[in-house]
């Protein structure tokens, strides 16, 4: 090959690779990294990225280069001259990849076991999912719950994961790991929190007509605040029956299927609560036996039947309550 052929092929490659690059580098593909694990998947994400960059601007060269090196006079219709093969192009453009392949192959695996240990005495919480919300429970005596998800930041914190129904998703995008909550399994995901700040859950598997309103907040906090949440929910048994009843309706996920103005959702998944026509009793019959009667132009099947099960006597009646006394609110 000519030394002006080098020249052009290389000139072809810098500015593919320079196109790629900015394409690269000024597009946010990645949400912004919240977690050691996120870290390391970043640096997965752009290790692979440099190569395949590398391996674009050297075919899109050798493409551009061929195109205008070789082309064909519009009155030429002869076919082109045979080729055999070409042994060591053959070698070369097989031995390669398979190395470049090889290369990406031990980053991910390295990052994904390291991804998986969370080190010595994790924060473990449970954490519950059903149709369409999340429950989650912190470990110690108290055995404290909630619809929204508290973290100490810089402490490694292993989730265990179980659904009640169907099967669900839990991804944060900040923190980067994903996995799935599946009925009678329980699955685990590791996270190691590393900048404080307010997240989103995201269930990222269709579970149902609620399934895009299937979120809850997660909250990155430092440890001192951490204790002093703990405490708080610990010792909250002695507030009124109405804002227990405003917590259970929250943690339970009631406003990402319900509208009700006490509580400020306006969800359209299922029956607006706010035009609740019946007792208590009514109203207690249709959260542990949603489908015994249905509102009319909704179907049946939507809304879990596990609540008798997933909230204790006590929420139960706080939940009640305070449907009723917001029925009672808008008259």
């Amino acid at each position: 090959m000519r030394r002006g052929s080098i020249v052009r092929i290389t000139i072809y490659g810098v500015i593919a690779g320079v196109f790629a690059s900015l394409v690269a580098v000024l597009v946010p593909w990645l949400p912004t990294s919240a977690s050691e694990e996120m870290d390391r998947i970043e640096f997965t994400f752009w290790f692979t990225t440099v190569i395949c960059i590398g391996i674009f601007a050297i075919v899109a060269a050798a493409i551009a280069y061929s195109v205008l090196k070789f082309r064909a006079a519009d009155d030429d219709e002869r076919d082109g001259p045979p080729i055999h093969g070409h042994t060591g192009l053959e070698i070369v453009w097989t031995a390669i990849p398979a190395v470049l392949v090889t290369a990406i192959s031990v980053v991910s695996a390295v990052v994904l076991a390291k991804n998986d240990d969370v080190g010595e005495n994790p924060l473990r919480i449970a954490v519950t999912a059903q149709q369409f919300a999340w429950k989650f429970e912190y470990p110690g005596a108290d055995k404290v719950t909630s619809g929204s998800l508290v973290l100490p930041v810089d402490q490694g914190v292993k989730l265990t994961l179980r659904s009640l129904d169907v099967i669900h998703s839990f991804w944060v995008p900040e923190f980067g790991q994903k996995s799935d909550a599946v009925p009678g399994i329980e699955t685990t995901l590791t996270i190691t929190p590393t900048r404080v700040g307010s997240y989103s859950v995201v269930c990222t598997e269709l579970c149902g007509l609620g399934h895009a309103t299937m979120r809850a907040q997660v909250q990155v906090v430092s440890r001192a605040d951490y204790e002093a949440f703990l405490e708080r929910e610990a010792s909250g048994g002695g507030e009124p029956a109405g804002d227990d009843g405003e917590a259970v309706f929250a943690a339970a996920g009631c406003g990402g299927c319900h509208a009700f103005a006490p509580a400020g959702t306006d969800a359209a998944v299922g029956p607006s609560l706010d035009e609740i026509e019946g007792d208590e009793g009514f109203i207690r019959e249709s959260i542990v036996d949603p489908n015994a009667v249905l509102a009319q132009g909704y179907q049946g099947g939507v809304m879990p039947s596990t609540y008798d099960k997933s909230l204790t006597d006590e929420q139960l009646d706080a939940l009640v309550q305070y449907l009723s006394d917001g029925q009672e609110g808008n008259e």
